[in-house]
């Protein structure tokens, strides 16, 4: 049984602009993206099929993962890969806006590319992942980078300041990405911008914002729960929700706002970390 194991990073859209919807149905979007030092863990296994374990792992199907989907786009890419599995532990709430799935997913590739020699930043291994979902590319390299297009268009980022301090805060319900978009009014409020990534973040919007607060009302009630919080640099709701962050100042900042939402309302998951 191989030892390789890869953190499936929580992705974090820190402003998230809609600029227009597409003919084919699908949104353009200017993003930025972040991602958090944890998250689920998959671990490279030497028999094939996905366990799945953790405290999310109930409802989750292992025949139709996106992991599963991705080594089969790896083996049909490269011929390797035959004999090998994974197991999955999933830590991260299923539908929640912060990657989950294509996290997985992506590193599945990132342990298949290690196993194999191949270099994850290769544009054939990219354009595998972006079959896989407009998120998957961000999320194979899981640093700072800005997205365009359907958010699979990237430009690597910098002077995004590693370390700071990040609270995570879900109302333990899932919400279904597709009908959070089908809400959005239609309306183009502007460009995500140039410049300082921290300042264009904190200047910046989530557009999905509003449709998945008109969905989920609770959204609303954990928005304000962190802006509530000292030491809160930039309070948003990530991807198409419904897990909202905050970045802080300083980690005691968080951890005191953790332990105050916890106790005020212990049935949200929360998960305390750092962008990487």
């Amino acid at each position: 049984m191989s030892s390789a194991t890869e953190t499936a990073f929580a992705k974090i859209n820190l402003a998230l602009h809609v600029r227009r919807r597409d003919p084919d149905g699908y949104h353009a979007i200017e993003t930025l993206f972040a991602f958090a030092e944890d998250g689920d863990r998959l671990r490279l296994i030497d028999r094939p099929g996905l366990t799945i374990s953790g405290p999310f792992a109930a409802g989750l199907e292992d025949s139709d993962n996106l992991v599963l989907k991705a080594a089969r786009a790896f083996m049909a890419l490269t011929g390797q890969g035959d004999g090998l599995g994974f197991a999955l532990e999933k830590n991260l709430p299923v539908a929640s806006g912060i990657g989950g799935g294509s996290a997985d997913a992506a590193a599945a590739l990132r342990l298949l590319c290690g196993r194999f020699g191949k270099n994850p930043a290769d544009p054939a291994i990219q354009a595998l992942a972006a079959g896989l979902g407009a998120d998957v590319p961000a999320c194979l390299l899981s640093q700072p980078v800005r997205g365009a297009g359907r958010g699979d268009r990237l430009t690597p980022v910098s002077d995004l300041p590693a370390g700071m301090p990040l609270l995570l805060v879900n109302p333990n319900q899932p919400l279904a990405t597709g009908a959070v978009f089908a809400g959005w009014d239609g309306l183009d409020r502007g460009a995500l911008g140039e410049g300082d990534p921290l300042a264009l973040a904190r200047g910046g919007r989530n557009d999905l914002e509003a449709p998945a607060v008109a969905l989920m009302p609770p959204i609303a009630v954990i928005l304000g729960r962190l802006r509530e919080q000292a030491g809160a640099l930039l309070v948003r709701m990530s991807g198409s929700g419904a897990t909202c962050f905050a970045l802080f100042d300083a980690a005691k900042s968080r951890d005191t706002a953790a332990q105050t939402i916890g106790e005020r309302h212990p049935e949200w998951w929360q998960m305390s970390s750092r962008l990487r």
